[in-house]
């Protein structure tokens, strides 16, 4: 997003990665038409049993088309160079299975150990989310679960950038969702719903949150981008107040934002690095 990666760059980041012990790596077919390719070719000659790897259903990357739009955007924010495939939002039962098959192929795997339903909130859908919620209540849920209890994946849950939608989920009869992954709600940023009302329901029930996006699109560290767009100045005083604090002790603001807030600890996180030469040196 926001620049094109060349292909050596991307295997060069993955690369990277897997040299400094990462062993977890999240796609999406979304990701520019790109990402699950570029994921499947770095990890093709790794050890299958050495790593974990999920990806999303729900936005669904169509075979390309000569005369398709190249508007595999997040927020209006083109995905720069990706692939001239028609995405369509389809969070159905039978779309939620071709969907494993064709990122399975892109992939190059056997199998893939987490599905995430992507972006049912109202970040995306507004008033409709509800609706699609529903869509996919029906039908993705009730697909994943099923896969999940005769072993095809190892667990399922939403990715979303929003609290509701995970609360509303971990409140639902039947499909049984083994965590999720929360994008930029569990942040020094932005904490206070996730903290005070996700995180405890979640530990009670002994799920498991993948904490997305703890940079905030990068403004957290520097960047001039919050939550896929221009930073406010809200925002920008606000990182400059937890960074006053960051230098009052020495800390980096890189390594303070890759710490999980310690009263709830999530899973894993994911800082969405997109360069080798970007490594974050934690104290």
């Amino acid at each position: 997003m926001f620049r094109a990666i060349p292909d050596a760059e991307a295997l060069a980041t993955v690369e990277a990665a897997w040299d400094d012990g990462i062993r977890y790596f999240d796609n999406a077919p979304f990701y520019g038409g790109l990402a699950e390719i570029r994921m499947g070719e770095a990890l093709r000659d790794k050890p299958r049993d050495q790593y974990v790897i999920s990806t999303k259903a729900g936005r669904i990357v169509l075979d390309e088309v000569d005369d398709a739009p190249r508007d595999n955007g997040e927020k209006g924010a083109v995905f720069a160079n990706g692939r001239p495939n028609n995405v369509i939002n389809d969070y159905s039962h039978d779309a939620t299975l071709r969907s494993i098959e064709d990122s399975l192929k892109r992939l190059q795997t056997d199998h893939i150990d987490i599905f995430w339903v992507h972006d049912v909130a109202q970040d995306f859908y507004g008033d409709e989310w509800l609706a699609k919620f529903e869509e996919a209540r029906t039908g993705a849920f009730k697909a994943l679960d099923r896969l999940r209890d005769e072993g095809t994946i190892k667990a399922w849950g939403l990715g979303v950038n929003r609290v509701e939608a995970v609360e509303l989920l971990l409140d639902l009869d039947g499909p049984r969702p083994d965590g999720s992954l929360l994008a930029g709600r569990y942040t020094l940023l932005d904490h206070d719903r996730a903290l005070e009302r996700l995180m405890p329901k979640v530990a009670e029930r002994g799920l498991g949150i993948v904490v997305g996006g703890p940079y905030s699109s990068g403004a957290l560290v520097g960047g001039p981008n919050f939550e896929y767009a221009p930073a406010t100045p809200e925002i920008l005083a606000k990182v400059a107040a937890i960074k006053a604090i960051a230098d009052r002790y020495s800390i980096s603001m890189k390594a303070a934002g890759l710490q999980p807030i310690r009263r709830w600890q999530p899973s894993s996180l994911e800082p969405a690095a997109r360069s080798a030469s970007l490594r974050t040196q934690q104290r």
